[in-house]
């Protein structure tokens, strides 16, 4: 996918959750992007959509349900949230949803750090493949992939999707 592409998704989705924002009557939120490829789309929307708090990020190396087979990369860096989430409106951001595990460790976090007053989801991509009822609320594209195939965004500048295969 060109960068062209990625950027009118990125244009959309910050379009779509401007408008979610005004129905909601939500002013004040705080965007959390997930690290990697997540902060990295959370960035460019929190940018577009010209939100006055700060962006947050986080990493759930410690959350994931497969820690137990996959151990700790060696550079996990902490969570960083600037505000309290407490009975904050969260706009939480993901690169790809694919499983739905990711997002669970995510949401998992989150609320150790405090119960939200909402959560809503943005995804570049959605596919196919999803292990647990998780739905995104704002979707760049979905694609359905074989199996065996997986999408991978590179970064941070620019933004360059990639579809391939298990090796």
């Amino acid at each position: 996918m060109s960068i062209n592409q990625i950027d009118m998704l990125l244009c959309s989705m910050a379009n779509y959750l401007n408008q979610h924002l005004k129905i909601k009557n939500r002013d004040d939120v705080l965007m959390i992007g997930i690290h990697t490829g997540g902060v990295w789309v959370a960035e460019r929307l929190h940018s577009l959509l010209n939100l006055s708090t700060p962006l947050g990020q986080l990493n759930i190396a410690f959350y994931r349900d497969d820690f137990s087979h996959i151990g700790l990369h060696p550079h996990v860096k902490p969570s960083t949230l600037p505000l309290e989430v407490e009975n904050r409106h969260i706009i939480l951001v993901d690169d790809v949803l694919h499983t739905g595990r990711t997002i669970r460790a995510a949401l998992n976090e989150i609320f150790d750090y405090g119960r939200p007053a909402s959560v809503t989801l943005a995804v570049l991509v959605e596919r196919n493949g999803r292990e647990l009822p998780i739905q995104p609320d704002v979707i760049g594209c979905s694609l359905c992939l074989e199996n065996g195939k997986h999408i991978k965004l590179h970064g941070p500048d620019p933004l360059c999707l990639e579809i391939r295969g298990t090796a």
